[in-house]
């Protein structure tokens, strides 16, 4: 029996070669830029900044959780059943109304898989957010398919409610609304986000991220959890990276009524949050007053140093987290490689500002040495008027 002899095809040098290229979406979104460490200045003790940590890092208990964690052969818990009981005796809600993710970061994309994508006519759903605001929040819409509506901050740095009522259409299916607003630094008031949520439709969800809530300690701020208990289309997004020091462990929750925890625990990817993370931010909930304690000193120093740029001239947004926003144009890449210079690293943001955290005493102490020495001192704009 002959055997055919096979047709040769074309050759490695006669394909047409093609660039393996993303899709449309992310060839189109910016690149999350990370805070960088200090650079390593001799004599000196390099203090990173940048990235809005807490210096003083997780609580004991949180080292012993850990230090006992023995089961990296088991997956964890994917409801993190625990956890969330332990939050729901914090927070005075139901455990059900919890749904963990993989930090604040990580529940926020569950909620956008869940409620912002491409619509079914093929075109993009709308998520309205202020700008500037969190870096990630165009990345994050992007790749879930939305399409991103930024509103321009006030000139004092905060959300113009209005604005972003104003921008709601027919195609908007989430609202971001992040107080204190990262990198400016001002909450939102209860009475103004109430209002804004008069003009917002019941369809749409509106997110209240706040990341550094547990900072604040003016009176009459916006609190996300106790807007959802009275809108259904609220929801509060929180993190334990900031105040309680896991920023390594990557934990963050939503709380939000049944009609929306539903959806978002069918677009939780599986076993986001490790049972290590899990375990640490459970202890870091049980011994909550410790963590409060170390919050005040972030706290303290934040009013140490805002006192001392006030003493310098320097002018900047009212900030209740934990870092400062210096509105320095075109002079921030120059006092970030000042910075740099002397083994301080902080969060430049091109030609608009600089962010600076508050951490460790000396560190602050330095990053005010460096404000006196820097010729051009931050100011605030001035007020638009219509």
């Amino acid at each position: 029996m002959n055997t055919p002899t096979p047709t040769p095809g074309p050759s490695s040098s006669q394909r047409e070669v093609r660039r393996v290229t993303p899709r449309a979406a992310l060839a189109a979104l910016p690149a999350y830029a990370a805070g960088k460490p200090a650079s390593e200045i001799p004599g000196l003790v390099a203090y990173k900044l940048a990235s809005n940590e807490n210096p003083f890092g997780a609580v004991p208990a949180v080292r012993e959780a850990v230090a006992a964690f023995d089961d990296y052969n088991r997956y964890p818990d994917p409801a993190a059943t625990v956890l969330r009981e332990s939050l729901s005796g914090y927070l005075g809600v139901p455990a059900e109304d919890i749904v963990a993710g993989a930090g604040s970061l990580g529940a926020l994309n569950q909620l956008l898989a869940a409620f912002a994508g491409t619509g079914e006519d093929g075109r993009p759903d709308e998520v309205v957010y202020a700008w500037r605001s969190f870096e990630a929040y165009p990345i994050s819409v992007g790749l879930a398919g939305a399409l991103s509506v930024q509103v321009p901050n006030l000139p004092d740095g905060s959300h113009d409610l209005d604005a972003m009522a104003d921008a709601i259409t027919d195609r908007t299916r989430v609202v971001l609304l992040c107080t204190p607003n990262n990198p400016t630094g001002p909450s939102l008031r209860d009475d103004a986000v109430r209002e804004f949520l008069e003009r917002v439709p019941s369809d749409v969800v509106v997110v209240v991220d706040e990341a550094y809530w547990e900072f604040q300690r003016s009176e009459g701020l916006a609190d996300g959890i106790a807007l959802y208990r009275e809108h259904p289309n609220v929801v509060s997004l929180r993190t334990f990276s900031k105040a309680h020091g896991l920023a390594g462990l990557r934990v963050g929750y939503t709380v939000a009524q049944q009609d929306v925890t539903r959806y978002l625990r069918q677009s939780a990817p599986a076993f986001a949050v490790t049972e290590l993370a899990q375990r640490a931010a459970e202890a870091s909930v049980e011994n909550i007053e410790q963590v409060e304690e170390r919050v005040q000193l972030v706290v303290d120093e934040r009013e140490r140093v805002l006192a001392g740029l006030a003493e310098l001239g320097w002018q900047h947004p009212r900030t209740e987290a934990n870092f400062v926003w210096l509105p320095l144009g075109d002079h921030s890449a120059d006092f970030a490689r000042l910075c740099d210079e002397h083994a301080l690293s902080v969060r430049c943001f091109t030609s608009q500002g600089v962010r600076v955290s508050f951490g460790e005493p000396e560190a602050n102490s330095r990053f005010l040495e460096l404000c006196a020495a820097f010729p051009h001192p931050s100011t605030m704009p001035t007020p638009r008027h219509t």
